[in-house]
């Protein structure tokens, strides 16, 4: 499993650091960067992301269908060291628009479909340890966006904004190299006919998958939404200073990672739905605590609560749906990955009411949603199914049973 591990957890690495060093200053960047007033920088920011989980749907179609993903990987790095490039080149708000919902959009597909890829490289290994191998990629992932943003602070710091994206660049060009240098090409897995005519097509129903997503898509509203609140949760009602606010930030994602990985490990032993479900339960119970507290103290030893949430549904959600969709690697992850974006989307607006009624009101906002999802996770059930079988001259075509 570590000769196919290392070349996998290079990969990330970089597109971690990518994605870190632009990611958590593109608000900064659209201010003083572009000089884009309030309605400018919120369609931005509205717009990046929809664009973002339309084409990353779109290329999970296209993964699963055809045994090109190493190709689409390729051709996702090459558009970010594209995409990263222009930005830092072009002066116009309107033409940094047009790259990110473009090729930035396409650039966005290289998360997803390296997840899809490790999937397969994994599974042909060691199958029962494919989860455990998912989480640890996705831990390394955490662990590059850990030392990204400082490093990219300095450099903007020293530098601005052309040199920040720049690196950005030169990383997605050194992981296109990776790519084409270290990944092999992955066959597409292909059912036979007698295959099928033996165990049937399992996988899910289609309202159960949707279910899982909505639940997993409300969680990390949650958790998207508490990241934006904190500063400000800490220092308008619990009279704390931004210091004890990156502390709690800083406390919250110093567990996360660990606990990723030895909840990795347990996927061995334990079912990976039963994770999930006290993941989500820890939602619940850490914003109950949250909505009470009147301590920075408490709030930050409960941020090993909100740790487990990232832990379980940010990292075990992709091998889950992995698993619901064996054939559908691409589709699977995608939908599971886009569930951010589409969060950012929704989290919006709520951190606009609590802009206008306090702080506190978020974390009411992320306990109704934490809510939500663990009821609808006990809603999917979670049980197999097995699809009809289509007579053979039907299923030579390649074309899967079930459509999500």
């Amino acid at each position: 499993m570590l000769r196919r591990f290392l070349p996998l957890s290079l990969i990330f690495i970089v597109v971690g650091l990518a994605t870190s060093f632009v990611g958590p200053y593109l608000a900064l960047f659209l201010a003083d960067g572009l000089h884009a007033g309030p309605v400018a920088t919120t369609v931005f920011l509205t717009v990046a992301p929809i664009s973002g989980v339309v084409v990353s749907w779109l290329i999970g179609r296209v993964s699963d269908r055809r045994p090109i993903r190493r190709q689409l990987l390729i051709g996702a790095a090459l558009a970010g060291a594209a995409g990263t490039a222009l930005t830092a080149l072009f002066q116009n708000y309107w033409a940094v628009l047009a790259v990110t919902v473009t090729l930035t959009a396409v650039a966005g597909a290289l998360f997803p479909q390296s997840f899809a890829y490790a999937r397969q490289v994994l599974q042909q290994g060691e199958p029962g340890r494919a989860a455990f191998g998912i989480s640890a990629l996705r831990t390394v992932f955490s662990a590059a966006w850990v030392g990204g943003p400082p490093i990219a602070a300095v450099v903007l710091a020293a530098h601005g904004f052309g040199w920040t994206y720049g690196l950005a660049a030169a990383l997605y060009l050194v992981g296109a190299l990776l790519i084409v240098g270290w990944l092999p090409r992955v066959p597409q897995p292909a059912v036979g006919v007698a295959e099928v005519e033996t165990r049937g097509t399992a996988t899910v129903r289609p309202r159960t998958l949707l279910l899982i997503i909505a639940s997993f898509t409300a969680v990390t509203t949650a958790s998207t939404l508490n990241v934006q609140a904190m500063p400000l949760f800490v220092s308008d009602d619990l009279g704390g200073s931004i210091r004890q606010a990156g502390l709690v930030l800083g406390v919250c994602a110093a567990v996360e990672i660990p606990m990723m990985l030895a909840l990795g490990a347990l996927t061995t032993r334990i079912p990976v739905r039963r994770l999930i479900f006290v993941g989500v339960a820890c939602g619940v119970a850490y914003h109950t605590i949250v909505v009470v507290t009147t301590s920075v103290w408490v709030l930050i030893a409960a941020q090993v609560l909100q740790a487990m949430v990232i832990s379980s549904v940010g990292a075990l959600s992709i091998a889950y749906v992995q698993d619901m969709m064996p054939d559908h690697p691409g589709r699977a992850t995608t939908m599971v990955t886009n569930t951010f974006p589409i969060s950012q989307i929704i989290a919006a607006p709520l951190f606009g009411l609590a802009q206008h009624f306090g702080f506190r009101l978020a974390y009411g906002m992320n306990l109704a949603l934490c809510v939500v999802g663990l009821l609808l996770l006990l809603a999917s059930g979670r049980r197999k199914w097995t699809a009809p079988r289509p007579a053979a001259d039907q299923f030579s075509g390649a074309e899967p049973a079930y459509r999500p």
